[in-house]
């Protein structure tokens, strides 16, 4: 079957189609949603309007090739990108030629932004994605839902109610088998990325001026994140307030429950708008573990800050670490119950609190080996705003 032809069932709200669909157009507008049952291909340099939610179903692959623009309509639908367990994602834009998906309104929460759900593990004791209802978690570490590369997300975050949200990339039980790179969320409501588990593993991420927090994880994830960059600006600019640069959990209703999460961040820039509302950077709680380094952390009150016992006691236990990080302001441990980890115990590990830290561009420039985007190697140029 014809890419044109599968397009051109999807536009017509259709599950299913065949070749004898005539175009892939309305009024010379290329137009999709539905259920995509077989696999897909949007054509390099094309734009497609999204008009509802674009399900991909097992066992096919919605291809995206570089230059590709997706716009999601302003038509009181819930538009969003959901790619359902064994399907897949191979969407490969370059750095002159990116991916863009974005909106037709631009604010944030415009839309619902990309969802991906995998067989890796969830600690979770039902694992169904916040919007379209798809089913996650396994036992398939490796697991492959495809390749994100090269990619911008503008003005996600759509919100069904307090407990259904959509973040700028979703990822949901996603396996080390999928590799996502060169991936920018910008002015998206909630979070920019966020794991639910899984193992996958990311790096050269950018997140810019998202209204909850840059970067959020829970229910076990365990992957890596190198090279990644959070940067907010001035609420009186945005118009919104942002939270945390990471907030991190195991499982806010189980803080020990295994697999617990246990990521590795390494080479991290991230940099807060000083709000006094919102004034933590890195916030570990919930249980979780993390080992995070060469990492810079300015424009927060509190840089770090450590909840629960159990995140306290991995880094009394050695199951988690800090190294070669310097914050701009302080490090706090805010456990009453466990202070066995101070501010002392994390400058004794090589760590650097309250120092100077200045950026050019927003966020380029390394310190001592510290950060994500060195003044030689500007790996945002181009394809990011």
């Amino acid at each position: 079957m014809s890419a044109v032809a599968v397009i051109a069932c999807y536009a017509a709200g259709i599950s299913s189609c065949t070749e004898t669909d005539p175009d892939n157009t309305t009024d010379g507008v290329n137009e999709i949603s539905g259920y995509v049952t077989e696999d897909m291909v949007l054509a390099s340099g094309q734009t497609y309007y999204l008009t509802g939610s674009l399900q991909v179903q097992a066992p096919a692959t919605l291809t995206i090739q570089p230059g590709v623009q997706i716009i999601a309509r302003d038509n009181g639908e819930i538009n969003y990108i959901l790619i359902e367990q064994g399907a897949k994602i191979d969407a490969q834009g370059t750095a002159s030629a990116p991916i863009v998906m974005t909106s037709e309104t631009k604010e944030a929460g415009a839309w619902g932004g990309l969802h991906i759900c995998g067989y890796s593990h969830t600690n979770a004791t039902s694992g169904v994605s916040e919007i379209g209802n798809a089913p996650y978690g396994g036992e398939d570490l490796a697991d492959n839902s495809g390749t994100l590369k090269y990619i911008r997300l503008e003005y996600t975050g759509y919100s069904l109610d307090d407990t259904h949200e959509a973040n700028g990339i979703s990822l949901y039980g996603v396996g080390s088998g999928t590799s996502i790179s060169y991936v920018q969320i910008y002015r998206g409501s909630d979070d920019g990325i966020e794991f639910f588990g899984g193992s996958v593993n990311i790096d050269h991420c950018v997140v810019v001026d998202c209204s909850d927090d840059s970067y959020d994880w829970t229910e076990g994830w365990n992957g890596t994140a190198d090279y990644i960059v959070a940067y907010q600006s001035a609420q009186s600019e945005l118009g919104y307030d942002c939270d945390c640069l990471m907030e991190c959990d195991n499982n806010s209703n189980n803080a020990a429950i295994t697999p617990i999460s246990n990521p590795t961040i390494n080479h991290a820039t991230l940099i807060g708008n000083s709000s006094t509302a919102n004034s933590r950077g890195i916030r570990l709680r919930a249980g979780t573990y993390a080992n995070i380094s060469n990492t810079l952390v300015s424009g927060k009150a509190s840089g770090i800050t450590l909840e629960t016992t159990e995140t306290v006691q991995s880094f009394i236990n050695g199951d988690s670490s800090f190294s070669n990080v310097a914050l701009s302001s302080s490090f706090v441990n805010e456990e009453t119950s466990n202070q066995g980890y101070l501010s002392a115990d994390f400058v004794d590990d090589g760590n650097l609190v309250d120092q100077t830290i200045s950026f050019t561009g927003r966020y380029i420039g390394t310190v001592d080996g510290r950060g994500a985007v060195s003044a030689d190697n500007d790996w945002t140029a181009g394809w990011t705003l």
